[in-house]
């Protein structure tokens, strides 16, 4: 396997390097290691998909288990990987400072800290307490012995607030605390992207990509880093689901006509 140091030397190369890479998001050691082989240079892991392999809703999970799991992806290939570790799981900088440190004992290069709550009521954290968490995470990733590549995630618009203002006036306050890319689930039109770039340039910015614009048509904007959350999770759910309840309700094998065959799946794992 790769060393620790290597992957996070290759996974902060790529944010520099000219152009846009994408970081799909696997949710077991399976889609880990088909990414893997389709040519991908990085993964993240996705919370939704590894909450609802473990029969959970999205935001249902530990911080232990969140970390066991990103353990099982980063080993299981020589890919860098970078974790979605939600929030935290706390809402002290001492939390997020914490996770941090057990992202990297995990194997993990790089994770992402958003600035969700988690609570219905109050679903972001106020602005200073957002960025003193931010610090916090910095300060965490900077004391480890290889580059940690943080990421800082303003919620706002996938948590319903469609604050464009204070989603880049939290982009950029990320950025100035140190974090190495900066993210906003959700800016979908080519304009909220692009302020999102200038607001915080000259440092990265990742998009969630939702098939709307092309990685070409990001690529143009200027986006470093595209990924895809829970998308791969959800299409194969999908799947599973259509066919399970037609032949629970018909009878019927409709959904048989189009699988992947076993002879490529064993291909792919073969040792």
């Amino acid at each position: 396997m790769t060393a620790q140091s290597d992957k996070a030397a290759a996974f902060k190369a790529l944010h520099a390097a000219p152009g846009t890479f994408v970081i799909p998001n696997p949710w077991d050691i399976g889609s880990a290691k088909m990414l893997a082989i389709a040519g991908f240079r990085a993964l993240a892991t996705t919370s939704a998909g590894m909450a609802w392999s473990l029969a959970r809703a999205d935001g249902g999970v530990t911080r232990e288990q969140a970390l066991t799991h990103a353990r099982v992806i980063a080993d299981a290939t020589d890919l860098p990987v970078s974790g979605d570790l939600e929030n935290g799981y706390g809402d002290a900088p001492a939390d997020c400072a914490e996770t941090v440190r057990g992202a990297a004992a995990a194997g993990l290069v790089g994770c992402s800290i958003e600035d969700a709550t988690g609570r219905a009521n109050e679903p972001i954290y106020p602005f200073d307490l957002a960025v003193a968490r931010v610090q916090a995470a910095v300060a965490a990733a900077r004391a480890l012995p290889f580059p940690f590549t943080l990421t800082a995630r303003a919620e706002n618009f996938l948590r319903g607030r469609t604050d464009l203002d204070d989603t880049l006036r939290r982009l950029r306050a990320f950025a100035e605390a140190g974090a190495d890319v900066l993210y906003a689930p959700l800016l979908s039109t080519r304009e909220q992207i692009t302020a999102a770039i200038q607001a915080v340039a000259p440092k990265p910015v990742n998009v969630l990509a939702l098939g709307s614009l092309s990685v070409a048509e990001l690529t143009d904007l200027g986006v470093k880093r595209v990924s895809i959350g829970g998308t791969f999770a959800r299409v194969a759910y999908g799947a599973f689901l259509r066919g399970a309840r037609e032949l629970a309700s018909s009878g019927t094998f409709g959904f048989v006509k189009e699988p992947v065959s076993s002879a490529e799946i064993n291909g792919m794992f073969k040792s």
